[in-house]
């Protein structure tokens, strides 16, 4: 693999593993609303998508106020629930650490809430570690919409030529497609390898150690 200027990446299920917050998340709200039969692995494959995607899938719900309740309700479990329950990939801390000493741009963009992002690497990375990070509350269309990465490429200055977008899902092989920039998946999640090999890409790896093979 070429050495990139920019290395942007997807969150949940790419950089850390939050599933067993967010399905603790999601449960508690199903289950307040009598939605009780939904598995947790119909769960985990939403992760990725915007909330009120997530419950619309989840519970069939399609009227957009009762979707928002759904969101606001998930949120208040998220504040409880969601960093306690998340962890980085054993590899994270130590790759993202050699591209940065490697000169690269690093930057996160994600549909889940930038404050949310920031307070789990912060614990574990210096200030300034992060060139950006890019939340669901920064952008008007969620992925595969390619507004984030643009907006990250704009912010960063960087090129699309000088730039991998990495993520576990379909969705993430979408937007770097539409964003025009290079993609790499990593099998952390729920996605295979077959499933993410459909889409272009420059290397579909098990960890993100792969980022730094040649």
């Amino acid at each position: 693999m070429k050495p990139y200027a920019t290395y942007l990446f997807d969150f949940d299920y790419t950089l850390a593993d939050s599933s067993r917050g967010i399905v603790t998340c999601f449960r508690h709200v199903l289950d307040r609303h009598g939605f009780t039969a939904v598995t947790d692995d119909a769960i985990k494959r939403t992760i990725g998508k915007t909330l009120e995607d997530s419950f619309a899938l989840l519970s069939g719900v399609t009227d957009p106020g009762r979707l928002a309740s759904f969101r606001q309700e998930y949120v208040r479990e998220a504040d409880v629930h969601m960093t306690a329950n998340t962890r980085l990939y054993p590899e994270t801390a130590s790759v993202l650490a050699t591209l940065r000493n490697r000169g690269a741009q690093i930057g996160i963009i994600s549909t889940k809430y930038r404050y949310r992002i920031k307070e789990l690497m912060d614990k574990h990375f210096p200030d300034g570690f992060l060139h950006l990070v890019v939340g669901g509350e920064d952008v008007k269309t969620a992925k595969p919409s390619p507004e984030g990465l643009l907006l990250a490429l704009d912010k960063l200055h960087a090129t699309r030529a000088s730039t991998l977008y990495i993520g576990d899902s379909t969705v993430d092989a979408e937007t770097a497609l539409a964003a025009g920039v290079d993609f790499a998946g990593v099998t952390h999640g729920v996605t295979t390898a077959q499933e993410l090999a459909r889409y272009p890409h420059v290397r579909i790896m098990p960890t993100l150690e792969g980022l730094l093979e040649g």
